[in-house]
């Protein structure tokens, strides 16, 4: 199946409910067919063709979804644009992945403009609730297009998704997920979680629709569920929405959960309509797992998963937090697990042969739920790659129930709040001032992040700044989200005999700390 196909499905079913909910707009299944076949068809007769690049710049927000799905239904591949990243970097994603066709919101038209220059690859910019500086509006630019389907060949290999992330050199790679890869991550999440037979899901997309929650609402289409988008992530909305709307499944990070947890009444909120709160893109504290079972219900189901897999790798469904009736033990709540039923997952160690149960390794996936590679990267797809073995740099284990725990990681990576932080590319801003003489930059745990970014500096003799000043420069350059929270200035870092720094030290310091 195409990824349209899924909203397609759901529009056959009930084309008169309700599919995206957002504030006091509510639109149908049918309502949102015909402007995706008006929005597709203006973008063929721009030229556009199967596999153009296409981006939307937008919040959580229903007309910015909708051009996702037209894109789709053009046969167009999307690039999801993180309106929290630094304009320096989107504007590097939509440059080196070749995007032709740009829908942003008119609150980014001052920073788009600024990008133009550098973005000689857009052909066509549209403004989708305004006019926006050189742009079409979108109702301007959509007058007149039929909103019949267009004719479209799809095929399994070919590419939807072409999603960044971070690199360790500091600059986003393009991961090519294809219409096969989404196709079994919609069959995996169906066959995870279960509806009674005519019960329509309904979602609360809270969290940013250019990440999971965005392709989970696929899985909600599918059976004709309803969507309810929250332009914002914020809390008491977030458990208002629960309650006004009977809202049945939902994706946060743990760090959003904690919030939750943590606000003054959230035991007294009605949650019995929930039937599946999804943790993922972090560890989760299984102190406050506990709590989050108590105050929300037997609904939690943790999900473990990479760009590369999108999504899918294994899940620990909301009865598997449960032992003989009572929670269970640490022992299960710390494990992400176990395997999807259409995802091949083992633990290899270092000449890629596959270890016993109990044996700490890399965790590797195998099946149609991988990537078709990096864009224009065939080197960095080959190492990760290997005999069809997807290379996930985490370090875990099975245990002899069949749960697989993730021990650490060989990428260098930080996870805080949800999002991946790379800290070579934090490192290089850190380095760039001239009062550094080195930094690293290390996750630390954190009650509300997870983890936290944190910069442990040297500087040049005779030199000073303040911790403001690095943290501040790193807004600046990378966005809120990648900025340490902390700075510590050092004597000296450790090194070792090679004079490389070690990471591994500082880690031991502050983890004892």
């Amino acid at each position: 199946m195409a990824i349209i196909d899924y909203f397609d499905r759901g529009c056959r079913i009930a084309p008169d409910s309700d599919y995206l909910i957002f504030g006091e707009r509510r639109i149908t299944y049918r309502e949102a067919q015909r402007f995706s076949y008006r929005v597709a068809n203006g973008l063929l007769a721009l030229g556009c063709r199967k596999g153009t690049h296409a981006a939307v710049w937008a919040s959580n927000d229903a007309v910015g979804w909708l051009c996702t799905l037209s894109i789709w239904r053009a046969g167009l591949t999307w690039v999801p644009i993180n309106p929290r990243n630094s304009a320096e970097e989107n504007g590097y994603i939509l440059d080196a992945f070749d995007c032709e066709v740009l829908f942003f919101q008119q609150r980014f038209s001052e920073v788009v403009a600024s990008l133009r220059p550098k973005l000689p690859k857009v052909r066509q910019y549209i403004c989708m609730d305004g006019e926006g500086e050189g742009a079409l509006s979108l109702d301007r630019w959509m007058a007149g297009k039929p909103d019949l389907p267009p004719v479209v060949e799809y095929a399994l290999e070919d590419v939807c998704c072409l999603q960044p992330t971070g690199g360790t050199t500091g600059k986003p790679k393009g991961v090519m997920n294809t219409h096969r890869a989404i196709q079994t991550l919609v069959a995996s999440w169906l066959a995870a979680m279960p509806y009674p037979a005519g019960q329509r899901p309904v979602n609360l997309a809270a969290a940013p629709l250019t990440h999971a929650s965005g392709i989970m609402t696929l899985v909600t289409a599918v059976r004709a569920g309803a969507v309810v988008i929250l332009p914002r992530l914020e809390p008491e909305p977030l458990l208002d929405a629960i309650e006004k709307y009977r809202i049945t499944e939902l994706y946060l990070p743990p760090t959003v959960i904690y919030v939750l947890l943590d606000l003054p009444g959230v035991n007294q909120r009605d949650y019995s309509s929930l039937r599946y709160f999804i943790y993922a893109a972090a560890p989760m504290s299984t102190e406050k797992l506990r709590r989050a079972i108590k105050t929300f219900g037997p609904v939690m189901m943790q999900g473990y998963g990479q760009t590369e897999a999108p999504g899918t790798i294994s899940y620990l469904a909301p009865e598997e937090h449960f032992v003989n009736g009572e929670i269970a033990p640490d022992s299960r709540l710390s494990s992400c697990g176990r395997p999807y039923p259409l995802v091949r997952c083992a633990i290899l160690d270092s000449e890629n042969r596959p270890l016993p149960d109990g044996d700490v390794g890399e965790i590797c996936v195998a099946g149609d739920i991988l990537m078709k590679g990096y864009y224009k990267d065939p080197q960095k797809t080959a190492e990760t790659i290997i005999d069809g073995w997807l290379h996930t740099g985490d370090v875990g284990f099975f245990d002899r129930e069949g749960y697989l725990h993730i021990t650490d990681r060989k990428k260098d990576m930080i996870i805080t709040g949800g999002y991946n932080v790379f800290s070579a590319e934090v490192e290089g801003v850190v380095n760039s001032h001239p009062a550094v003489r080195d930094c690293a930059v290390i996750g630390v745990p954190d009650d509300k992040w997870g983890e936290a970014v944190k910069a442990v500096v040297e500087l040049n003799a005779g030199s000073a700044v303040t911790a403001e000043e690095i943290i501040a420069l790193c807004k600046q350059r990378l966005g809120s989200v990648k900025a340490p929270k902390s700075v510590d200035f050092v004597d000296k870092l450790p090194r070792n005999s090679a004079g490389k720094l070690s990471k591994r030290e500082l880690r031991v310091k502050y983890l004892e700390g």
